[in-house]
């Protein structure tokens, strides 16, 4: 018995095939990812229907999506510590497989499928939710659902008729599949300064902007 991501495995050889990489060779996760996104998608699905009752489809579709999106699975992947188990093929570990969302993302939800075909539904739900709890508690209201935190930000400040954010870059480093880059947000009125850091210059300011938000809203 193996014990990874809150479950035990009954089923070691299920936990290795999810960390596994094409790359690596058969058998791979690929397979169950397919399982996996299913499973993650019901998950969520259900878990919106119940926290807002009187949300409509459009809002529940675009809270899914952003609960489900890739850079959303590959930092509970990181949390999780999933790329330090990975098995990747000589090509990918050069290229730092280990770091990408895409790869990341796939393995978690291989992960989800893997406790699933170990342990059942139920149980595999029991595992999987927690993994979701703080960002559906940081959901926005279901009507502003799908809109980014920059966009938010300019409509709090402009329904108040207030000047907008500026937007400056402060760093820009790692390597070249790694990059790093830090974002400041400045605000006017009310006066306030933050910082964002993403793998691109857009990320890092949405991340900026998003504690700009948090701020105003506290």
């Amino acid at each position: 018995m193996r014990t990874f991501a809150g479950h035990a495995f009954t089923e070691p050889a299920l936990l290795v095939q999810a960390l596994t990489h094409r790359s690596a060779g058969s058998p791979h996760n690929e397979r169950l990812e397919f399982l996996g996104d299913a499973l993650i998608n019901q998950f969520i699905a259900e878990t919106l229907y119940r926290h807002w009752p009187k949300a409509d489809e459009g809002a529940l579709t675009r809270a899914r999506a952003e609960l489900v999106r890739e850079s959303a699975l590959a930092g509970i992947a990181r949390h999780l510590e999933i790329g330090k188990q990975l098995v990747l093929g000589s090509g990918e570990m050069k290229t730092g497989g280990h770091r990408r969302d895409s790869i990341l993302a796939d393995a978690l939800e291989a992960l989800v499928a893997a406790i699933y075909l170990d342990a059942g539904f139920e149980p595999c739900r029991a595992v999987v939710l927690p993994w979701f709890a703080d960002m559906i508690a940081a959901l926005p209201p279901p009507n502003k659902v799908g809109k980014d935190a920059k966009t938010r930000l300019q409509e709090w400040l402009q329904g108040r008729q207030l000047p907008l954010p500026v937007y400056a870059l402060l760093h820009e480093g790692g390597e070249s599949h790694a990059r790093v880059f830090r974002v400041s947000c400045t605000l006017a009125e009310p006066v306030q300064s933050t910082e964002g850091e993403g793998s691109s210059r857009r990320a890092a300011e949405q991340q900026a902007a998003e504690a700009a938000l948090k701020e105003l809203e506290t």
